[in-house]
């Protein structure tokens, strides 16, 4: 199947490593133009290396923290210097803090809404100039708690499910400009922030973490962790003239994890 991704601009935000990086990766690899960012500038460095040589698509990076204002301008005035365009916008962010309610401080909270609801809002206000100009596609990266709540992740709980009320209400609004907005939730992908919350989890419960994994294994019908290339690809077929009338739902990647309905 022909995606149509080739010579289409796209911003992925937070793609030096994990989820944002798998979903840059097969967007080059289709074809298209990106432009990744983090904080981490060595970091941008070797991945646009690495994906520059995957396929014909075009990679630019630029540092960018995305919980500063003026780094978001900056990030999507980037786009449209080296592309002239941009069609696709992947809005994604580092996880918050793991703990319950009453372990969280008014700090954690503003933090957190910051960075995983409030960026998000920022940069679609910043890009969507770009995008109501061809049409495009909004995808936004929550995670599996979206549909299930995950116990010990309390700000991610909350603040991802904001992220699904934003995404139903843009669909909705942006739909006159061929703009398709969409959600999608992973599951346990085999990234490093997996492997973080389960060494908290071992922690927390005296555990290993092989106990722990062995245990998360048991609860995901496919009997493993997913890989981040198959995470990307999914994303990509939202992001691409292949997917021509989703919007406004939520997807869940995780092997089955999630058991509501």
């Amino acid at each position: 199947m022909d995606l149509g991704l080739k010579g289409k601009a796209a911003l992925v935000v937070a793609s030096s490593q994990g989820l944002g990086k798998a979903v840059a990766k097969q967007l080059v690899l289709e074809g298209a133009n990106v432009l990744i960012t983090s904080r981490n500038e060595e970091k941008l460095q070797a991945v646009k290396d690495e994906l520059s040589a995957l396929g014909t698509g075009n990679v630019e990076y630029v540092r960018a923290d995305i919980t500063n204002r003026e780094d978001i301008k900056a990030m999507v005035q980037k786009a449209k210097e080296v592309f002239g365009r941009l069609d696709i916008l992947v809005n994604n962010a580092g996880g918050p803090p793991a703990g319950n309610f009453e372990d969280m401080s008014d700090e954690d909270w503003q933090k957190s809404f910051e960075l995983n609801l409030l960026s998000y809002i920022r940069i679609i206000r910043e890009a969507l100039p770009l995008l109501k100009k061809n049409g495009g596609r909004l995808i936004n990266i929550a995670s599996s708690s979206i549909k299930e709540p995950i116990s010990g992740l309390i700000l991610s709980n909350t603040f991802r499910t904001g992220i699904v009320g934003l995404s139903k209400s843009l669909a909705e609004e942006l739909a006159p400009y061929n703009i398709l907005v969409n959600t999608v939730g992973p599951g346990r992908i085999a990234t490093d922030r997996i492997v973080h919350l389960d060494q908290v989890t071992a922690e927390k419960t005296g555990k290993t973490v092989k106990e722990v994994q062995a245990q998360e294994l048991r609860s995901i019908p496919l009997g493993r962790y997913g890989e981040p290339d198959e995470f990307g690809k999914f994303v990509a077929f939202l992001a691409s003239e292949a997917n021509s009338y989703v919007t406004g739902s939520s997807f869940l990647i995780d092997g089955g994890k999630v058991k509501s309905i």
